[in-house]
């Protein structure tokens, strides 16, 4: 067990045994917003801490896309797959592919059928949200509003739509009136650009002065927001987000923004559970079938609480194209 090799100097004659090195498949969302980029980032941060091999692909928000990769992956051999793709729609068939071939599988936000869940408690997310936006228009419209919007991706399915179901039951609980206004469901599909169209086209045919407007995530938010600011009224509504990512942050940070607040998902801190959860899975320890996150409600007076790094690193940016013009 131990062998003496000098004076007073010993050493072990046991080797730890080497684990063996797992491959990991990992299918990205895309790379158009920084939450998904975030996950990536974390998720290959983590990987290589652990001396992990992560095959990473790129689903593009697409529904083919998916299917490929995951033929890809398959092919690949992976040990373990990780997929996140936002199609509800083929999380089935994407799924199918990954149990013919005994590889196990953790679904990233969006549920695929025998996978291990990993991301939001939508539900309790969008209470939080909700929660807060009745104690804002307590605060700011005397308890007044005239209507709700309601920015959804229907393509995702019904468990991200929770967000929105439980925002408008927070909202209820803590503000009673808001039962009585009108709730219109606006498909932003998760995206600035559809939201934006759709919150402008909404706007056409509204007149109201008090419009409570809650999105299914922050690209939404910041799109509803920019359809008010274009018609010169953004002092009609109050919009609350979902995610917290760096552009919902940054929004938070204007004075005056009527983003009043988002439900935090920390995509920075996914990969190092996500790996945690892979390695209880390949090494046969037991597994909930869902993981969630812990959500923080950030607001423009917290938002510097939970991320007071963010301005170091919008300095880093703008830093670092000076210094390299300068040793060009």
């Amino acid at each position: 067990m131990v062998e003496k090799v000098g004076e007073n100097l010993y050493q072990s004659c046991v080797r730890p045994l080497k684990h063996r090195l797992y491959r990991l498949g990992y299918a990205a969302q895309g790379t158009d917003y920084q939450f998904s980029q975030e996950v990536s980032a974390s998720l290959q941060r983590a990987a290589a801490a652990e001396g992990i091999e992560l095959i990473s692909l790129n689903n593009r928000y697409s529904a083919k896309t998916a299917q490929r990769n995951a033929d890809l992956l398959v092919r690949e051999k992976v040990d373990l797959a990780i997929e996140f793709q936002t199609d509800e729609h083929v999380a089935a068939v994407v799924a199918a592919k990954y149990r013919e071939a005994n590889i196990p599988i953790i679904a990233i936000e969006v549920p695929h059928p025998g996978a291990t869940y990993y991301g939001a408690n939508n539900y309790e997310a969008g209470l939080m949200g909700g929660r807060y936006l009745g104690r804002w228009v307590k605060g700011h419209w005397q308890s007044e509003v005239d209507e709700i919007v309601l920015l959804e991706l229907p393509r995702a399915g019904s468990l991200p739509r929770m967000r929105l179901t439980g925002l408008l039951a927070g909202l209820n609980l803590t503000l009673p009136r808001a039962k009585q206004c009108r709730v219109t469901y606006l498909d932003g599909d998760g995206n600035l650009g559809p939201s934006f169209e759709a919150v402008r086209r909404y706007l056409r045919s509204s007149r109201s002065h008090r419009i409570l407007v809650g999105a299914i995530n922050d690209p939404s938010a910041l799109g509803a927001l920019r359809a008010f600011q274009e018609g010169g009224r953004a002092e009609d509504c109050a919009i609350m987000g979902q995610n917290a990512s760096p552009e919902g942050r940054e929004e938070l940070r204007q004075p005056g923004t009527r983003l009043v607040g988002s439900v935090a998902y920390f995509p920075e801190r996914y990969g190092a559970e996500i790996i945690r959860v892979s390695l209880d899975i390949l090494n046969q320890r037991q597994v909930p079938p869902a993981v969630f996150v812990d959500h923080k409600l950030v607001t423009p007076a917290t938002v510097d609480h939970y991320y007071p790094n963010d301005r170091l690193c919008d300095l880093a940016r703008n830093v670092a194209p000076v210094i390299r013009a300068k040793t060009a």
